[in-house]
């Protein structure tokens, strides 16, 4: 399911998704590059929840004295 979304942007905003998109850019339209910024964002948001919830472990008491490369071994 998909629904429509309309956005009004500034002169100088509109002629940087132009560039970003088209024959010009990596881009073939506008919405495949506003839908793969809001990915991005989505993915950071996601890394930062991580991190976020690592920080209240160690605030918790909650750690290991193993280093990542010692806990990816154990697998």
């Amino acid at each position: 399911m998909s629904s429509s979304l309309n956005q009004s942007l500034t002169d100088e905003l509109r002629d940087y998704v132009d560039s970003r998109t088209g024959d010009k850019g990596l881009y073939a339209t506008p919405s495949e590059y506003l839908r793969d910024l809001i990915r991005h964002d989505m993915q950071s948001l996601e890394t930062v929840n991580h991190v976020m919830e690592g920080l209240n472990d160690l605030k918790q008491g909650r750690f290991s004295n193993k280093s990542i490369l010692d806990i990816g071994e154990e697998d």
